[in-house]
């Protein structure tokens, strides 16, 4: 299966999404090739100790769009990991910042590696956090 059928699959509720989705409420909200967008609407219990949603729920997030993006360009049995990823955070993140989506698309895919970058935003469209990532390509 390709990586975009697999996310697609994904997606439709076909089959499961990684574990760490539903730790965290997160699903897959939209996928096309070459870009990924991942949902969550945050509470308390993802809190860190000042008060605020802990800066490894928007990593983990924007991580998860930029690395699926790179993912939605593979073929079947090409594999990727992440060896790279820059996170800027901007704004805090709480429980009234409502749904939270954060959208990853590759900027330059090649056979050996990818570029991708992501953006965090609220439910108002207001700008949370910015990643940039690389992706190491696996050939089988």
């Amino acid at each position: 299966m390709t990586g975009l059928d697999y996310l697609t699959a994904i997606a439709d509720g076909r089959i499961p999404g990684a574990p760490i989705s539903s730790h965290l409420g997160m699903r897959v909200d939209s996928v096309r090739e070459g870009e990924v967008v991942f949902a969550a609407s945050p509470d308390e219990s993802l809190y860190n100790p000042i008060g605020t949603v802990h800066g490894g729920v928007a990593a983990t997030m924007l991580d998860s769009a930029v690395a699926c993006a790179v993912h939605s360009t593979l073929p079947a049995g090409v594999g990727y990991t992440s060896v790279e990823l820059k996170i800027n955070f901007i704004r805090a993140i709480t429980s009234a910042s409502g749904e939270i989506r954060a959208r990853g698309r590759v900027v330059k895919s090649g056979s050996r590696i990818a570029f991708a970058e992501g953006e965090l935003r609220d439910e108002n469209d207001v700008l949370l956090a910015t990643a940039s990532s690389t992706c190491l390509v696996i050939q089988p």
